[in-house]
């Protein structure tokens, strides 16, 4: 294999390879495109600096030219070359035309077309970030949401439902304009909510699970943003829903992503104090616990103890808590071993207890399972001031009775000597 000579003008000035995508800029030199927009996004100035000329250059991407002829001779020389090793080119794929994308959002409303419109956007949506702006500023979450609502509406699942769901959560921006469509959409909660609780097309199971993902994480964009009037009206059923994706055993697998989003849905709907306790009449306390047994990631433990946070602040929260036999063992178990945010919220739970519910069995058991001693490795750990102090509190307010540990004895003479 013979060795072959570039020509010089085929390498781009950055980064000194053959260009795949060659744009001119306003100084009149030609480089590779993303060799140029990296250049261009390592300034935070207005203006950058031509490599080549060191003019002052715009950072406008939308400033840089496509050259057409320099593509396709590059393009064919590598063809030409493939025999000696040159790899070929493929023509570059050049920004969405916004008013293509509405085309294609015309055409979702057509019953013949839709498919074949949902694909297409489907495909813009994977290729990068900005073909998911453009779409977004074209309109698309405006379609997915009278496409999903239409589904509801026919009281069928409409095939294409799966992709609409998927656009809308990969496009989704809390942009001013999606706000407005989404916080008050309270049919677009029960719309979502329907789809979860829908026997899916030929019970194909792995098909439902990527639905029923897709449904959650969109539900997740929505609660995120929703109004306090309409987190509010959120009702027992919405709830059971949500617990029902969390619980081991339920008759559908969930993605581990399902997972993480229906805790963000019911941390985000906790402000509501009405809701907290709809939760927790629901079992929402015993179901977190259980799921924490068997959960392995990081993230999740992080979002149990989150939300276990909130319900416990009510009383009815912690009496379910101390319920559990593995409750106050799990809280306390976690503490050191996830992280930071872990480790603040079990201390706050184990305050909370200690406080408001600290009968004599309850110390007892917070002593025999461990929760004292952790409490004494947190005053010695690497943890944050605050942490520590909500430790020692704890430790102070009930030293009386857990005085005959060997972690509090040496607390209390390090913390008080000659007493």
């Amino acid at each position: 294999m013979e060795e072959v000579e570039i020509p010089q003008y085929f390498l781009c000035p950055v980064s000194l390879q053959i260009m795949k995508d060659p744009v001119t800029t306003v100084t009149g030199i030609t480089y590779d495109r993303q060799s140029i927009e990296q250049w261009l996004l390592m300034t935070d100035k207005n203006t950058a600096t031509c490599p080549v000329t060191k003019q002052s250059l715009p950072k406008d991407i939308e400033l840089l030219t496509p050259n057409h002829m320099l593509g396709r001779l590059i393009r064919s020389w590598t063809i030409g070359n493939a025999e000696n090793g040159i790899e070929q080119i493929p023509s570059p794929k050049y920004p969405l035309n916004k008013s293509h994308v509405i085309r294609l959002i015309r055409q979702v409303n057509n019953r013949e077309l839709y498919v074949e419109a949902l694909r297409k956007m489907g495909n813009m949506v994977s290729e990068n970030e900005k073909n998911k702006k453009c779409l977004n500023e074209a309109g698309v979450i405006k379609a997915m949401v009278c496409f999903i609502l239409r589904s509801f509406k026919e009281g069928k699942i409409i095939v294409g439902i799966e992709e609409v769901l998927r656009i809308f959560h990969l496009v989704w921006s809390p942009t001013h304009e999606n706000k407005q469509l989404v916080k008050e959409n309270h049919d677009l909660i029960e719309a979502i909510l329907w789809i979860l609780k829908r026997e899916m097309i030929n019970n194909n199971n792995n098909q439902v699970v990527i639905i029923k993902t897709h449904a959650i994480m969109v539900l997740k964009n929505v609660i995120s943003v929703s109004s306090s009037n309409l987190l509010s009206s959120l009702t027992p059923e919405f709830f059971q829903e949500m617990l029902n994706i969390l619980r081991k055993n339920s008759k559908t697998k969930v993605s581990q992503q399902a997972t993480k989003a229906a805790l963000h849905v019911l941390i985000d709907a906790c402000p509501r104090g009405r809701n907290r306790l709809k939760m927790i009449e629901l079992g929402a306390i015993f179901e977190l616990i259980e799921l924490e047994l068997s959960n392995n990631e990081k993230r999740v433990t992080e979002l149990v103890f989150c939300l276990l946070l909130h319900l416990c602040s009510l009383a009815d929260g912690r009496a379910e808590l101390l319920k559990h036999a593995a409750g106050i063992v799990v809280v306390s178990k976690r503490i050191l071993r996830i992280s930071s945010a872990t480790d603040d919220s079990a201390i706050q739970i184990l305050g909370l207890i200690s406080k408001f519910s600290a009968t004599k069995e309850v110390l007892i058991e917070m002593l025999r399972v461990g929760a004292v001693s952790k409490l004494c490795m947190v005053i010695q750990a690497d943890c944050k001031a605050f942490i520590k102090k909500k430790a020692m509190e704890i430790l102070r307010a009930h030293s009386n009775v857990w005085s005959n540990s060997p972690c509090v004895q040496i607390y209390l003479l390090t913390r008080y000597p000659g007493q």
